[in-house]
């Protein structure tokens, strides 16, 4: 038997000494819009203190209040704050620790950073952790309730959008076409949550008010009207639009031309019942927690406590050392410092454990997915077979698309099991020069028919130089070809289609490299609509 490597014993050594994990849960990062920068600042301090007084069971010292450093510690409800004060910058930070009151063994961490930087508005941000020896975190996201008592008092923006506990109620055209503006806004930094009034109620299915709440800095949520219901399907067609009481998340990175099925839509039927309304609160909260850990980032949206600290003790270090402190008061500011980093260093650990974890399960869903897929396709087959036995067209009637936006998912919905795009060939096909969007559909539908039947056929051999339609031929990719990752697994684009002649012009080059997959018999598009360049080329 091999003896484990010293690597690989160091790498089990923290999981067999240490059980509680730390979670990011969420993240709120904004801009104090307050004209006076330091006052703004100082509001928003003096409401976070008042949040964590109500939490620290006690009462937190004077020091506290002039927004200096202090250290409170209670029965593990544990509160401190720092501060960087220079010409340049002012940042606050402060610190949180509260036992869950009904989970054994879990504990809350809420993190502030609120910062002046000379000549610009202030900066506010703040993170919810969570420790705990739980392997499935079962939990309901919300935002400190110091968020909104800043949002009320000092104004907060995140962007150009308002952070507010109250719902946006859209009940008028100008406000439709705001919403409609927002929603395919590229740069929207968070979600929308649109919920809408079933015909013949006043009131939607879902509480709004209760959700816009839960959600303050990390969505925003806005209630329709049945006409502006209406104005939003006629906008964005009935795939990617809401109405009949039903509810929908716009992720980021929407447009009128997005996948319907990464903007989730929840039907009417499963907001009647209390419970089904209460689950999709519940979705949509974990949605907006996690969208604000991945669409924000320490040290560019806001600060983590650990390094404010660290930074804070370094600057007092070199100012001992410049005053000509004694060796044991630099000692002990030494001391201090590497505290600070080592609790710098596990908090890095337990993120980088914590990102693992969420890889691990990404890597999960995906291999599930991959199967469903595999399984998706010989179903396809089977049903595809059988309708030819009844002497039907298939693909007699499939529209074809006249915009490249709608290009992808026009393939994912007329060619499932028969032809399959990378994602690399999904980008390649979002604004490529290439003009001909309905050239480039009639020949993926023909190698999901004429071409793939012949394939399955063992006809493979025959299709070399074969005609498409005039000017565009099929054949061996010769020194084009080139390997490729689909699914987990190497594939050799060894075919393509060309049209064009000798022309290297993007605008009327087309190429079409694609693979074979025997497993599922689907032709997969490894690149398109463009030449691929090689050495020789």
């Amino acid at each position: 038997m091999r003896e484990p490597s010293l690597r690989s014993a160091i790498a089990e050594l923290p999981s067999r000494t240490r059980s509680v994990r730390e979670y990011e849960v969420l993240r709120v990062a904004g801009t104090l819009v307050g004209s006076d920068a330091s006052n703004c600042a100082a509001t928003a301090r003096n409401e976070v203190l008042k949040w964590a007084q109500k939490h620290c069971g006690g009462s937190l010292p004077e020091t506290a209040w002039a927004f200096e450093e202090f250290e409170y510690f209670s029965g593990g409800r544990n509160t401190l704050a720092t501060r960087i004060d220079t010409q340049a910058s002012d940042i606050w930070a402060l610190r949180t620790d509260d036992p869950d009151k009904n989970i054994a063994g879990r504990s809350w961490t809420t993190e502030v950073a609120i910062a002046v930087v000379a000549g610009q508005l202030g900066r506010f941000g703040a993170r919810l952790l969570v420790s705990t020896h739980e392997v499935e975190l079962d939990i309901e996201p919300h935002t400190p309730g110091f968020v909104r008592q800043i949002a009320e008092n000092c104004g907060l923006v995140k962007g150009r959008y308002s952070i507010d506990a109250e719902p946006r109620h859209i009940r008028t055209a100008s406000a439709a076409e705001e919403l409609m503006a927002d929603l395919i806004d590229p740069a929207r930094p968070i979600p929308i949550f649109v919920v809408t009034i079933p015909e013949g109620a006043s009131e939607p299915l879902i509480n709004a008010r209760a959700l816009a709440y839960a959600v303050i800095g990390l969505a925003q949520v806005a209630v329709v009207s049945n006409e502006v219901a209406t104005y939003l399907t006629e906008k964005l067609e009935i795939r990617r639009s809401v109405f009949g009481g039903a509810a929908r998340a716009y992720l980021p990175g929407f447009s009128s031309a997005a996948n319907p099925f990464d903007h989730r839509l929840i039907l009417a039927g499963q907001l009647r019942t209390p419970r089904g309304a209460a689950q999709a609160a519940r979705w949509m909260r974990s949605l907006a927690a996690r969208e604000s850990v991945r669409r924000s980032a320490l040290g560019r949206d806001t600060l983590a406590f650990s390094a404010v600290r660290t930074a804070s003790l370094e600057l007092r270090q070199r100012r001992l050392a410049s005053e000509g402190a004694s060796e044991t008061d630099l000692l002990a500011a030494a001391r201090a410092q590497i505290a600070s980093l080592e609790k710098e260093l596990a908090a890095e650990r337990s993120a980088q454990d914590f990102y693992a974890s969420e890889h691990d399960k990404a890597e999960d869903r995906a291999a599930a997915a991959e199967e469903q897929a595999r399984a998706s396709a010989y179903r396809i087959q089977d049903l595809l077979e059988r309708i030819k036995a009844t002497g039907q067209e298939v693909d007699q009637a499939v529209p074809l698309p006249d915009r490249w936006d709608d290009f992808a998912r026009w393939a994912d919905v007329h060619l499932p099991g028969r032809v399959a795009l990378t994602p690399g060939a999904r980008r390649k096909t979002q604004n490529p020069e290439f003009e001909d969007v309905q050239l480039a559909a009639r020949c993926l539908l023909w190698l999901a028919t004429e071409c793939r039947d012949r394939r399955i056929a063992g006809g493979e051999g025959s299709l070399d130089h074969e005609v498409v339609e005039p000017g565009v031929r099929h054949s061996h990719c010769g020194s084009d070809e080139f390997d490729f990752d689909w699914q987990g697994q190497k594939f050799t684009a060894d075919w393509h289609i060309k049209s064009g002649g000798n022309t290297r012009d993007p605008k009327r080059c087309l190429r079409i490299y694609y693979g074979w997959d025997e497993g599922t018999q689907q032709i997969v598009i490894a690149d398109m609509p463009a030449h691929r360049r090689n050495a020789a080329s």
